[in-house]
């Protein structure tokens, strides 16, 4: 997983509950890389959960709550850092059918070595519903839920968010624009 999860969960974390409660959670994860991430390095996924969990403890909060949040804190500081890939869409839908098609390939032009869940899109139904299937074996589906969520706030717009479950890698986000 590369760094910039990392360095953003722990800057996420910092925000909101100190830099005491960032060292408590590395010390308790007794982590192979030390807990020093760069935005660049790739890291083991389980070291992320294992924070994740740490932080779930600490502060007595869902793990999937915490992803949740993560995702929303996540959509915005690479918003923010990558304007041109929100700019270019003109709907939060818009923008969430080109994750897989243009942003991922842009992200693997520069991290050959990303390991990137993958994504399928499709609108059956209407301009204003988007059927977004997510697949990856490390289970991040609370994440994609929070980036989701970011972009809709990003965008200004509310939507209605249903879940199902595809397979054992798969989640279908069935996401209605009200």
């Amino acid at each position: 997983m590369k760094g910039i999860i990392f360095t953003e969960f722990l800057s996420m974390v910092e925000d909101a509950h100190g830099l005491d409660m960032v060292d408590t959670i590395i010390e308790k994860s007794d982590l192979p890389s030390g807990g020093a991430y760069t935005a660049v390095g790739t890291y083991p996924h389980t070291e992320i959960v294992s924070l994740v969990c740490n932080l779930s403890e600490e502060i007595h909060i869902e793990v999937s709550d915490l992803l949740k949040e993560f995702g929303r804190h996540l959509f915005h500081q690479l918003a923010k850092s990558y304007p041109v890939f929100v700019k270019k869409s003109a709907t939060p839908l818009d923008f969430l059918e080109q994750v897989e098609t243009y942003i991922h390939v842009e992200v693997r032009k520069l991290y050959p070595d990303a390991e990137l869940p993958s994504f399928e899109c499709a609108r059956p139904h209407s301009a204003n519903q988007l059927y977004m299937t997510y697949h990856s074996v490390r289970h991040m589906e609370d994440v994609c839920e929070g980036l989701i969520r970011g972009s809709l706030e990003h965008f200004n717009s509310k939507a209605d968010i249903e879940r199902k479950s595809v397979d054992d890698d798969s989640e279908l986000f069935i996401i209605t624009i009200t």
